[in-house]
């Protein structure tokens, strides 16, 4: 299970709206964080959530069972470790 943990605050809210537009990805809470959960990969486009390069270099609050794979200017990969 490929698990993103992001800060709920109104800068990261687009990063967890774009995840969640994948049908094979869940967003919920866990304490003051949105938790993305997938059993495959989870991909975000950066340009899809709006994101300036400072919050989208910022937005990563943990990880669980996962690793990233790709995050840069264009998009984050988080893949099942």
């Amino acid at each position: 299970m490929t698990t993103l943990f992001v800060l709920d605050v109104p800068e990261n809210t687009a990063v967890a709206e774009v995840a969640g537009q994948n049908p094979e990805v869940t967003v919920d809470h866990v304490g003051p964080y949105f938790r993305i959960v997938s059993d495959a990969a989870i991909v975000i486009d950066r340009r899809a959530t709006g994101c300036r390069h400072a919050v989208w270099y910022s937005s990563v609050a943990g990880l669980a069972q996962s690793r990233i794979t790709q995050w840069d200017k264009d998009a984050m990969r988080i893949e099942p470790r």
